[in-house]
C-alpha cells in the first residue's frame, strides 16, 4: 500500500510533464511586423479608418519550419499586438484616444483583431487587447489585410509612422 501511495504522485508528475512537452511540440508562434501611416490631415474627433495594409503571410514557411502544414492547424489566435511610434522620434500616443484593428482575407469576413479603448498618455508604445477571435483561415491565407480605425483627440502636426508587431499563437498537429 505504501508503494502505491508513493508511486501515484510520481505517475501524476510524469503525466503532467509529458502533457506539457506534447503541448510545446504542437504550439508555436508566427510573428509579423507592419507599418501604419497616420496622416497629419487625419480628422479630429471622428472614429474613421486609415488606409488598409496588405500583409503577405509567412505561414506556409512557419508551418514547414514547425513540421506541420495548414491542413493540420487546429487553432490560431492573436497572442500579442504592440504598436510603437517610429517616426517622428519625439512623438508619443497623446494624440490618440482609441484604436481598433480589423483583419480580413479572401473569402473571409472582416473581424476585429484587437483594440484599445483608452490609450494612455505619454507613451511611445501600447499593447492592444486581443478580440479573442479564431484566426485560422486568416493566417492560412496567402494574404490578409489589416484595417485600422482610430479616433484622434488632438491635432497631429506631421505624419506619424507606427510599427505594428503582431504575434499569433498556432496550435497544430505534427506531420
Amino acid at each position: 500500500m505504501k508503494k502505491i501511495l508513493l508511486f501515484a504522485p510520481l505517475v501524476l508528475l510524469l503525466a503532467t510533464v509529458a502533457c506539457k512537452k506534447v503541448d510545446q511540440l504542437l504550439t508555436f508562434y508566427i510573428e509579423d511586423t507592419q507599418n501604419i501611416q497616420i496622416s497629419s490631415s487625419f480628422p479630429l474627433g471622428q472614429f474613421v479608418p486609415l488606409s488598409p495594409v496588405t500583409v503577405n503571410t509567412k505561414s506556409e514557411e512557419s508551418f514547414k519550419n514547425n513540421k506541420t502544414e495548414a491542413g493540420l492547424v487546429k487553432d490560431v489566435s492573436l497572442n500579442k499586438l504592440t504598436l510603437t511610434i517610429t517616426d517622428p522620434n519625439s512623438e508619443n500616443f497623446d494624440f490618440l484616444k482609441r484604436i481598433e484593428i480589423y483583419i480580413s482575407a479572401k473569402d473571409q469576413p472582416e473581424i476585429k483583431l484587437a483594440s484599445l479603448d483608452k490609450v494612455p498618455l505619454g507613451v511611445k508604445s501600447i499593447d492592444l487587447v486581443s478580440s479573442g477571435a479564431k484566426l485560422d483561415n486568416y493566417i492560412k491565407a496567402e494574404i490578409y489585410t489589416l484595417t485600422t480605425k482610430a479616433e484622434i483627440q488632438k491635432p497631429i502636426s506631421e505624419d506619424i509612422t507606427v510599427r505594428a508587431d503582431s504575434r499569433f499563437k498556432v496550435t497544430a498537429d505534427p506531420l
